[in-house]
């Protein structure tokens, strides 16, 4: 990844507060062009700085009320590979990681109610081969969401 400077600090603290933000106004708080702003987020996007964009669905929008987050233990960590190429195929799952700690992995999965819970708990997760355990977490309310915020002093 190359090095951001200050100018593309500034810009990826603009928009990751609003990215949908026309890019005359970013220029306009950077004191650049709109064809400034558009080579430097070009530039941003293909270094890999920025790694998205779109709209986040409110899952109980589509009926998910339950969000949970599950530790699974691995009989060996290296069946990881083979076991998130199981649960891509499961779309509930909005997150999986790697992990050091108590769990192999942690995944982050939404589901409608305790009953389709249970059944992507039992008959999904459990019965793929290597995973030895799982640990529920449902979580009661998500208190913050946010981007990682941009320093734009040159000095941090």
């Amino acid at each position: 990844m190359d090095k951001i400077d200050t100018l593309d600090k500034k810009i990826l603290s603009i928009l990751s507060k609003n990215a949908r933000i026309p890019f005359k106004d970013v220029a306009e708080a950077c004191g650049v062009s709109r064809a400034a702003i558009h080579q430097r987020v070009q530039h941003l996007m293909e270094n890999g700085a920025i790694t998205g964009s779109g709209f986040d669905v409110n899952p109980k929008s589509l009926n998910y009320s339950t969000c949970t987050y599950v530790g699974l233990n691995l009989e060996r960590g290296s069946m990881y590979k083979d076991v998130v190429k199981r649960l891509i195929g499961i779309p509930e799952i909005v997150e999986c990681h790697f992990t050091t700690g108590p769990y192999t992995m942690l995944l982050k999965l939404y589901a409608k109610d305790n009953e389709q819970l249970m059944d992507l708990l039992n008959n999904q997760l459990q019965s793929i081969p290597g995973v030895v355990s799982t640990e529920t977490l449902i979580s009661l309310e998500q208190s913050i969401k946010r981007e990682i915020p941009v320093p734009i002093d040159e000095n941090e």
